[in-house]
Formats: structure tokens, sequence, C-alpha cells
């Protein structure tokens, strides 16, 4: 054994999604680690390493959290990679069935802003000022490469169609 002690173990794909969705929902609350913890009798860093799925939560453990978060149990798991994708990855690939952005996507709606930024955006119910929205902060991203919306979109809309 050759310097294993030194080698990183990558956390299972289910692990960090079960994590990110407790993050979400603790955020979704406005509740710290501190305070998760504090409920659950564990230091902020432990449910810190939870979160990351860099530690496995275990079945009592997860029924504790889905009570102090107010969701079922079934809520962790919602979206999660099929398990042959998390044990039998593809070469090259993280575990997951969908693309590389799907961690990405998870981590940023986990955040304080990508939770605030997606509830606001969900209460916009005019589509035009939604794709107004989405179309500002793609050019703020530099993303020049917009989406095209179908002429049946704009015909609907009363917009004209992008050229």
């Amino acid at each position: 054994m050759i310097g294993t002690e030194f080698v990183k173990k990558i956390p299972n794909p289910i692990d960090r999604h079960v994590g990110s969705r407790v993050r979400m929902r603790r955020v979704m609350l406005g509740m710290s680690q501190e305070k998760l913890g504090d409920a659950l009798g564990l230091t902020f860093q432990q449910v810190q390493k939870y979160e990351k799925g860099t530690n496995r939560i275990g079945a009592s453990r997860l029924q504790q959290i889905s009570r102090t978060l107010d969701v079922p149990p079934a809520f962790f798991f919602e979206g999660a990679p099929s398990f042959e994708a998390a044990v039998n990855p593809a070469p090259g690939h993280l575990g997951f069935a969908e693309d590389s952005n799907t961690a990405y996507v998870a981590d940023f709606l986990a955040t304080p802003e990508g939770l605030h930024l997606n509830l606001a955006f969900a209460r916009i119910h005019d589509p035009k000022v939604r794709r107004r929205i989405v179309d500002l902060v793609s050019s703020l991203a530099g993303d020049d490469e917009r989406p095209q919306r179908a002429a049946s979109d704009t015909r609907d809309s009363g917009e004209k169609p992008a050229e």
C-alpha cells in the first residue's frame, strides 16, 4: 500500500446529493449550520461534512434531520443520481446520469443567493419579464449564445422574434 493514507476519498454522488438537499432545505428555512447542529446534538463542522457528502448520513440521523427540517426523508433523495450511475460511473464521469452541470446547479441553488434568486424569479408571473431577466443575466454573464425561442413563443407573447 503505497501512499494510500494520502489518497483523498471522493464522496459518493448520492451522499453529495443528499447533503446538498440538506443544505438547500436548511437555507430555505433560514437556519444556520450551528442551529441545525444544536438541534441534532452535533457541531456545525459535522453538519458541514454531511452537507458536502464527506460524511455519510445514517438512516436514524436522516430521520432526525427530516423532522428538524420539516420534510419527509424522501425529500433528500429527490433528483438523486441513479444507483447504477453512482456505483458504476462512466470513465471520467462524476457518477451523475445528467450532464456535469448538475452538481454545480444544485450547489448554487443551495446557496442563500441562489435560493433567493430562484424564489423571487418564481414570483414573477409575466413571461415577457421573465424572458427579459434571463436575457439580462445571460448578457451580464457574457453568454452570447442565448437559447432561441420557438416562433410560437414570440407569437403568443406579442414580442418580435429575436434576430
